[in-house]
């Protein structure tokens, strides 16, 4: 876990709304991992899409009966300052090490859950990952994985890759998200930077579809060559074979009934 910095005895309890009196309130729902704080002064939700299902599976392939569900997808909005504890050294060191303007390379700066994810604009995102590992301040020497996801309902957003940056000198992790549009995936390679991010970058190409400009060999890793599509995609078909048991077989799941 990150820590911010801050004691947890002096941490207030969220106020997540008021209860009706005489209900009691449901216990997940109300879990402070399950809430996006609420206030001028708290992190403000942006809704990235709408799911509609269980899964978000369309047609014949949402066997879970919860068909008519529609839930719309929130992530926290940007964070104002102070972010508290090591988070603001960490980004005045960054806004002081960027050539020009910082507001041109850093988005946002998202706080939540005790973590730090800072977004940064793809353009600069080599000149960012150099800083962070070189600067004697920030020292995040470590890239532990590159991951991808997609939104396909943020229009010109689609795609993000997130780094999972590790600084083992002051021993403090942080994140970079990067966003790429999905008629337009293109994000610049890190790997001249962070050389463990070579089959991380090939994997979230593979399933994803974004391209790595610069990668020395951006190839499928876990598909065939021959692939059609980037099967993590969220608008990707369910597809699927039979699989067969002793005495049933079970149909692939885009061939089996829905209910309503």
């Amino acid at each position: 876990m990150s820590d911010n910095g801050s004691d947890s005895d002096d941490k207030q309890p969220q106020d997540f709304g008021e209860v009706t009196e005489g209900t009691e309130p449901d216990a997940t729902d109300n879990a402070y991992e399950n809430q996006l704080p609420v206030g001028a002064d708290e992190l403000q939700p942006e809704v990235v899409g709408v799911r509609h299902g269980m899964f978000g599976v369309k047609g014949s392939g949402d066997t879970s009966g919860y068909g008519g569900l529609v839930r719309t997808v929130a992530m926290p909005g940007g964070t104002p300052r102070p972010y508290g504890g090591w988070f603001d050294e960490v980004a005045d060191a960054l806004v002081a090490g960027l050539r020009g303007s910082a507001d041109d390379a850093i988005e946002k700066v998202v706080v939540h859950r005790g973590e730090v994810t800072f977004f940064i604009r793809r353009h600069r995102l080599l000149e960012t990952a150099q800083l962070l590992r070189d600067d004697a301040t920030l020292r995040f020497e470590f890239c532990s994985g590159v991951s991808g996801v997609h939104f396909p309902d943020e229009v010109g957003r689609e795609l993000h890759a997130v780094y999972h940056l590790l600084s083992m000198t002051h021993n403090r992790r942080i994140r970079l998200e990067v966003t790429c549009p999905d008629a337009d995936p293109h994000i610049p390679s890190v790997v001249a930077v962070y050389p463990t991010s070579d089959w991380h970058e090939r994997e979230t190409y593979d399933f994803f579809g974004i391209i790595f400009d610069g990668h020395p060999a951006l190839t499928r890793i876990e598909m065939p060559d021959d692939w059609p599509g980037h099967p993590q995609r969220k608008d990707y078909p369910l597809g699927g074979i039979p699989v067969e048991y002793k005495g049933a077989t079970i149909p692939p799941p885009d061939t089996r009934r829905s209910y309503n």
